[in-house]
């Protein structure tokens, strides 16, 4: 088995005895794309700056093809990176931007000019050389920030929230083209973003942080069907896994937590449930409705009905599943099984 791209080990960050991060150890293969996902603070920033030598790190070390770059400088590590606010030059033309690298490494002319026009191509900005930042859009000046990590030709590009400034319809637009270019250049991307859908509709690796310490790494499938724990339950699927304790539910009597996604919930005649809830909200989503629930059993009980389902605020429901459906977790929080 060949040795990972890149590999973090045992990697920790403290700032004055703060935590940033602790125990980071992560492998990335090379032409993946794995995105570290978490909320506000939770140290995926941290791990990203770590990794292109912004900081570094007080225990650990990183590898990136094979070399020992732990304490390398961000310029000696083959890297390129794209950030939330774009970094465009303001005085400088599109062109001007995305070839800036080329020509502070005294790239030639021709060779800058070949490269460039193959970047903007690819990132759809042919015909706008000659703009300057002000006179694009928000998703066109994200494209030149990509075409400028493009033309660097790294094998590894590095990503801090690109997609933030940008309203949903361009953020949906922008998502497409990136990992169109990850899978057509064949680069491998480390992607930070506190968006679930982002994290799981790109990568192919998900690393979901909490508190400066990972809780999983795998697939989306596997965070979203076998979450690691109930904080993973609860971060990943809108909307997120309902938890209940094992002792509210007929036919369970220990001390455990267990899950359960609304798309296996059921709504049933009065009477004929497993528990009996009340209607708290009723969201219309298009192609179903998301009706949630009150229940002393459970919280964060919710259902999906195919279509438009008309219901009230506090109308009484009966609600089954299958056991087969439930998620179970120890008293720490841990899955089981």
């Amino acid at each position: 088995m060949s040795a990972p791209y890149v590999s973090l080990a045992g990697i920790a960050k403290r700032w004055n005895g703060q935590l940033g991060v602790e125990g980071i150890s992560l492998d990335i293969e090379e032409g993946s794309f794995v995105a570290l996902l978490g909320p506000s603070g939770c140290g995926k920033s941290t791990t990203l700056r770590l990794l292109a030598g912004l900081e570094l790190p007080d225990e650990g070390t990183i590898h990136i093809d094979g070399r020992d770059v732990t304490t390398s400088a961000a310029s000696d590590r083959n890297l390129s990176m794209v950030f939330q606010s774009y970094a465009l030059f303001p005085h400088l033309s599109v062109a001007e931007n995305v070839v800036f690298g080329l020509k502070v490494r005294r790239v030639p002319k021709a060779e800058r000019q070949k490269k460039m026009a193959r970047a903007l191509e690819i990132t759809g900005l042919t015909g706008l050389e000659a703009r300057k930042p002000a006179e694009l859009s928000g998703g066109q000046r994200q494209r030149v920030a990509l075409a400028r990590a493009i033309i660097a030709g790294q094998r590894l590009c590095l990503m801090d929230e690109p997609l933030s400034n940008l309203d949903a319809k361009l953020r949906n637009a922008v998502r497409k083209d990136i990992k169109k270019l990850q899978r057509d250049l064949g680069i491998t991307v480390v992607y930070v973003t506190h968006d679930q859908t982002e994290a799981m509709s790109m990568a192919d690796k998900v690393v979901l942080m909490k508190e400066g310490r990972i809780q999983q790494i795998g697939s989306p499938d596997d965070l979203y069907n076998r979450p690691a724990n109930t904080f993973v339950a609860e971060f990943v699927g809108a909307p997120p896994m309902a938890l209940m304790p094992s002792a509210q539910v007929p036919g369970f009597g220990s001390d455990h937590t267990l899950g359960l996604r609304a798309e296996h919930v059921r709504m049933v005649p009065r009477g004929e449930g497993r528990l009996a809830c009340t209607v708290s909200e009723v969201e219309f989503l298009g192609s179903e409705t998301l009706i949630s629930l009150d229940c002393d059993a459970a919280s964060g009980l919710s259902v999906l009905l195919p279509g438009l389902r008309m219901m009230s605020e506090g109308e009484h429901v009966d609600v089954t599943f299958d056991d087969k459906d439930l998620h179970r977790f120890d008293p720490s929080g841990q899955r089981i099984g």
